[in-house]
C-alpha cells in the first residue's frame, strides 16, 4: 500500500501543539481542536511521544475515543521512550527545540532508536492513544540533536534498531507504513540510499515550506519522487511565522526571516491572497507531496487550513513570487 492511497486527503492535523508546545494548553481546547478536525472531514491525525512527553498522544486518544478506528489514519513515532521519571521539561537538552514543551507532562524522555526501545515505545503509544493499532510509525528526530560523526552513529543505531522492527511490522501487517519523521534532510537522503530496509514515505517538517526548501529540492525529492517514496509536510506553517506567529525553527524568528515574510505578506496581499493559502498549496504542489498537517491548538484555525486549501490562488501570484526570488526556481508551483 503506498502512502498516498492510504491517507483520506491532503490535510491531516498536526498534533505538536496539543503537547502544550510553547503554551500551557488546556485540555478542553484540545479536544476542541481535535473535535474541529473531525467536523471539517480531517481523518488524518499525527503525534509523537516527544510532544509534551505523551500529553499530546493522550490528549489525541481521549478526542478520538469512541469514533470508528477503521474511519481514521493515525500516525505517530518512535526514537523517544517517555519513563515514570520526573525531570524539569524547560532544562531538557534538546538542542533547538529545548524549552518546546516546558508547558508538558514532566515526565523524563530518553533517545533511543534500538529494536527493544521501537517495541515499547508503540506499545506505550498504543495505550496512551487508547487504541489497538498505529496505521503509520515514523523513526523522529533520529541526528536532531547530534552533529560530526556523532549523528552518523546514531542514525546507524535506528538503521539497526528501529528500521527493522518497522519494516518487520509492516511485512507482517501489524502497521501498515513507516518512515522517518525528521525536520533534517540527511538522514532521509541516506535512507533513500538503502537496498532494505525501505521506507515507504517521509514526514519532513519545516523543509518544504515557503520558506526554506531549496536543500529539499536539489536531491532529497527528486531521489523519493523517483522511488516512488512519497513526503507528508509537516510544520507548513514554518513554527508558525508563516501563520502570523513569531516563531521560526521553533525560535523567535531573526530579522532576516522577519523581512522575507513580510515581502511574501506584501505581495500576497497585492494579489487578495491568503499567505496561509499560499504556504499550504506550496508545500503540496510537489508531486512527492502526499498531505500537509499543519498543527494548531484554536478550533478556528482549523477552519482557516480548510479554506486556505480551497482558495483560488492566481497564476500572476507565483509568478510573481518567483520573478521576486521568494521561491526556487526548481519549486514546482500550483496550478490554477
Amino acid at each position: 500500500m503506498t502512502i498516498t492511497s492510504l491517507l483520506p486527503g491532503h490535510l491531516g492535523l498536526g498534533t505538536a501543539p496539543l503537547g502544550s508546545m510553547f503554551r500551557d494548553v488546556t485540555d478542553e481546547e484540545a479536544a476542541a481542536t481535535v473535535d474541529a478536525a473531525w467536523d471539517h472531514g480531517i481523518r488524518y491525525y499525527d503525534t509523537a511521544p516527544f510532544y509534551g512527553a505523551g500529553l499530546a498522544e493522550i490528549r489525541l486518544g481521549d478526542a478520538l475515543a469512541g469514533r470508528p478506528r477503521d474511519s481514521y489514519v493515525l500516525s505517530t513515532k518512535v526514537g523517544r521512550v517517555v519513563l515514570d521519571e520526573v525531570e524539569d521539561p524547560a532544562t531538557r537538552e534538546l538542542g533547538e527545540k529545548g524549552g518546546l514543551f516546558e508547558h508538558g507532562r514532566p515526565n523524563k524522555l530518553v533517545h533511543d532508536w534500538t529494536a527493544d526501545a521501537t517495541k515499547r515505545s508503540i506499545e506505550d503509544s498504543l495505550r496512551r492513544l487508547r487504541t489497538d493499532r498505529l496505521d503509520i510509525v515514523w523513526v523522529h528526530d533520529v541526528a536532531q540533536d547530534f552533529h560530526g560523526d556523532e549523528w552518523l552513529a546514531v542514525y546507524e543505531s535506528a538503521r539497526t534498531g528501529a528500521f527493522r522492527v518497522l519494516q518487520q511490522l509492516r511485512d507482517e501487517g501489524v502497521i501498515k507504513a513507516w518512515g522517518l519523521g525528521v525536520n533534517r534532510v540527511e538522514p532521509v537522503e541516506l535512507t533513500l540510499e538503502l537496498d532494505e530496509p525501505k521506507p515507504d514515505a517521509f514526514l519532513l517538517a519545516g523543509r518544504y515550506t515557503l520558506l526554506d526548501h531549496d536543500r529539499a529540492l536539489q536531491r532529497l525529492l527528486p531521489t523519493a519522487a523517483d522511488q516512488d517514496v512519497s513526503l507528508v509536510v509537516g510544520g507548513p506553517y514554518s513554527s508558525g511565522i508563516l501563520a502570523g506567529g513569531t516563531h521560526f525553527e521553533y525560535q523567535d524568528a531573526p530579522a532576516h526571516i522577519v523581512e522575507k515574510v513580510a515581502r511574501i505578506k506584501q505581495l500576497a496581499e497585492r494579489h487578495g491572497v491568503s499567505i496561509k493559502a499560499a504556504a499550504l498549496q506550496f508545500s503540496l504542489a510537489h508531486p512527492a507531496a502526499a498531505a500537509v498537517i499543519p498543527g494548531a491548538t484554536r478550533p478556528s484555525r482549523i477552519a482557516e487550513d480548510v479554506a486556505a486549501l480551497d482558495e483560488t490562488i492566481p497564476a500572476a501570484f507565483w509568478a510573481e513570487l518567483r520573478e521576486a526570488g521568494l521561491v526556487s526556481a526548481l519549486a514546482p508551483l500550483p496550478t490554477a
